[in-house]
């Protein structure tokens, strides 16, 4: 129950669900997809198998060896023997039996069994199958395996998911109250992708770490946070957010003196599980779930407290890992934001909302369906010079190609004369769409173009992950000027939709990767975009979203027309990097930001800032808040960094001048991931104009590549790229650009992009 009594207390997990005879079985959303085939289901890797031996690096084994190492060698004894009989997956009741077998003998049928769930069910299979299969695995093993072990795990997810939904009818009834009551928030950046994926994600760990900004939602006085944190963080790392977090009071009064101690509002736990799958590439929620000293913890930190989970991307452990600790979710059910966040996905919700989108063909399949989609879009969109193939479930452009169609077309000359002819029904369209059809497939094998090279060396490689996930083609804007941005919105337990952050994309390693964002968005007129985003909320919420997502657009001006046109692009349902740094930068000005008139408001400057000066000098005194803006990124990679450590790369970035005023509510922050490898950053900087800010934010890069280079290590970095995509935003004269090379004439060739 709350702390002050006010409510009553949330019923527990076996209460809350009653048997299936007592009541029509109810059916989820994605529940509901998964029987219209729209979606597959989920089931967990178990340690053992019917017609195979114990999977000893499985996580379930490993977890198992893990939490039960002193009796491991008699719990083998008892695998060994129930492997051939069949493949029980939960290891807490063979550690509990083995201490009461006596192993000189093989264990018994009875043994075996009175240790497995359904017992009675089981021993019923055991009977019906006759003596044939007794003595080894057989068929028996088969039949218990589907009936048991799959439907234990079925009974499991349907209880987390039941209880997830009952919890959430309970945070929506209370939210008016809780969101302004004192409240514990669990942040779990987990990145729940699919396992495919995951695989494919370099340091899995670190990416699942780039939203520490989550801790500033202590701006709130009602609020604590506990951040689950997927790796081990030094004293260095901690203490460094010991003092940015005590900063609060420090910036509202614009005095260093008042900084203080708010270690009691927050907590960083890092799960104990997090070294013993390194093979597996499990995400955070599983770690956590695997963790039962970091679960019992937070079990006494909520005891008695308001409070709920805001998840990452989620899958079942989270489900399992809310259940577990009692506690609502203000997040989408798992299949359901997997389902909507793919490709394919989020053009339906486009679709359902009525916003405009680019040209193109969703839930791609076969290799004919995408050459006949690709050959009807090219004819009917002949200005289109660019398309764009993206994976529907791939993230941050790795899953994305392109080519250059119209410009390596040799029939296009010919179409293009007989243009005015193409009509739907003409027979000069069909033979159009045929000679289209029959030059693709030579002419994506040789210009298509992967983002991610590295993975996707050739056509073929990115096809055929293109076709086993499916995916969309969708047109590039025909402009030379082209600007891509993201708003984050929530919805509310009570339905409520609110635009919380926006951005302005930057482009270092390339204009289909997103490297960092300009907050406010600027592009496009505010009042539009809350339209278009609230639409699409609408969209999401008549499909059972609920929490954090945020939405890609891209803006360009029309070349025929002069007009501005803006196409959703893109759709995240899961809390973004964008809106954590948002979350940073709000808490060290002690601003707001409105999405609907895009200002980012903060406090005036404590000591004579320009505004306040030309108040004193007569004239109209400025409105209640100063402007901000901010750039910001959670990308920068340098492997010089890894040869300096942090608090000597902050004390040598003070003594040249980057740093953040108090007084002003100026500067820069940085943000520190991990100190282990050490070759990843996040910055972001603040000021009044976005011209100004730019330059800083390039100039702190400069600085810092300076510092931790040495003549003959330059090192691997995207830093270059960033500064010559920002020279190009603000269009620089060559003889004004930062140059590296000038600055470090010997080395002028070492810097790795």
């Amino acid at each position: 129950s709350s702390g002050k009594g006010n409510i009553a207390a949330l019923p527990s997990s076996n209460s809350m669900v009653s048997t299936r005879e007592s009541k029509p079985e109810w059916r989820s959303p994605a529940q509901q997809l998964e029987s219209e085939g729209h979606i597959p289901s989920q089931t967990q890797d178990p340690c053992l198998h019917w017609d195979t031996a114990v999977h000893q690096k499985a996580p379930a084994f490993l977890a198992l060896h893990h939490h039960h190492h002193s009796p491991w060698r008699s719990i083998l004894e008892f695998l060994e023997p129930t492997e051939k009989l069949l493949k029980d997956h939960n290891g807490q009741k063979p550690a509990q039996i083995t201490s009461e077998l006596d192993f000189t003998e093989s264990p018994t049928q009875s043994a075996v069994v009175s240790v497995m769930k359904k017992q009675p069910a089981v021993e019923k299979l055991l009977n019906r199958a006759g003596q044939s299969s007794r003595g080894s695995a057989g068929a028996a093993a088969a039949v218990i395996w589907d009936s048991c072990l799959r439907g234990s795990l079925g009974e499991a997810q349907h209880r987390h998911l039941e209880n997830f939904h009952s919890r959430a009818k309970h945070l929506a009834a209370n939210w008016n109250r809780i969101r302004t009551s004192r409240r514990t928030i669990i942040h779990i950046p987990s990145l729940g992708y699919s396992q495919h994926t995951r695989e494919h994600i370099p340091d899995l760990a670190l990416q699942q770490n780039l939203q520490m900004g989550r801790l500033c939602d202590i701006l709130d006085a009602n609020v604590d946070v506990i951040y689950i944190c997927p790796l081990a963080l030094s004293e260095e790392v901690l203490q460094y957010y010991n003092k940015l977090l005590g900063l609060q009071a420090a910036v509202r009064s614009g005095n260093p003196e008042d900084m203080a101690d708010l270690q009691d509002r927050f907590k960083i736990l890092t799960p104990e599980a997090i070294n013993s799958f390194p093979e597996h590439h499990m995400c955070l929620a599983t770690v956590l779930r695997h963790s039962p000293r970091t679960l019992q913890r937070l079990r006494a930190l909520l005891q008695g407290r308001d409070a709920y989970m805001v998840w990452g991307v989620p899958q079942p452990d989270d489900l399992a890992v809310a259940d577990e600790l009692q506690v609502p979710v203000l997040g989408s059910e798992p299949a359901v934001a997997q389902l909507y966040s793919t490709k394919s996905g989020s053009k339906s919700i486009f679709a359902s909302a009525g916003v405009p989108t680019p040209p193109g063909e969703r839930d791609i399949h076969s290799r004919e369906q995408l050459l006949r989609a690709l050959s009807q879009l090219v004819l009917d969109n002949l200005e289109v010079q660019r398309w764009l193939f993206k994976v529907d479930g791939e993230r941050g452009g790795d899953g994305t190609a392109f080519c250059d169609v119209i410009c390596h077309l040799e029939c296009y000359p010919c179409i293009q004369r007989e243009c005015p002819g193409l009509g739907r029904d003409s027979q000069a369209r069909e033979l159009a769409l045929v000679k289209i059809s029959q030059e693709l497939p030579g002419l994506l094998a040789q210009h298509v173009q992967p983002v991610n090279e590295k993975r996707f060396p050739t056509w073929e490689k990115f096809l055929q992950t293109f076709l086993t996930q499916g995916g969309v083609i969708e047109a590039f804007p025909f402009s030379a000027r082209v600007t891509n941005l993201t708003v984050d919105v929530l919805i509310e337990p009570t339905g409520e939709v609110t635009l919380l952050a926006s951005g302005d994309q930057l482009h270092a390693e390339g204009p289909l990767r997103c490297s960092g964002t300009t907050i406010p968005q600027r592009s496009v007129d505010p009042e539009l975009l809350q339209v278009l985003c609230l639409k699409i909320g609408e969209a999401c919420k008549s499909r059972g979203v609920l929490g954090y997502f945020s939405v890609d657009f891209v803006a360009f001006t029309h070349p025929q027309t002069g007009e501005q046109q803006v196409w959703a692009t893109d759709l995240d349902l899961c809390y973004s990097d964008q809106l954590a740094l948002t979350q940073l930068l709000l808490y060290m000005t002690d601003g707001n930001l409105d999405c609907g008139s895009s200002p980012l408001q903060g406090p005036l400057g404590s000591k004579g800032s320009k505004s306040q000066r030309v108040q004193q000098e007569g004239t109209k005194p400025p409105g209640p808040g100063s402007p901000r803006c901010a750039v910001a990124s959670s990308q920068l990679r340098h492997s010089g960094l890894a040869r300096i450590s942090y608090s000597l790369l902050l004390r040598s970035c003070r003594a040249r001048g980057v740093g953040f005023d108090l007084q002003e509510k100026q500067g820069t922050v940085f943000v520190l991931y991990e100190d282990q490898k050490r070759h990843r950053l996040g910055m972001v900087t603040i000021g009044e104009d976005l011209q100004g800010v730019l330059l800083t934010f390039a100039r702190n890069l400069f600085i810092i590549h300076q510092e931790i280079s040495a003549p003959n290590m330059q090192g691997e970095t995207n830093f270059k790229m960033a500064i010559r995509d920002i020279e190009a935003i603000l269009g620089v004269p060559a003889e004004n650009k930062l140059r590296l090379e000038e600055e470090q004439p010997r080395e002028a060739d070492a810097l790795k992009e």
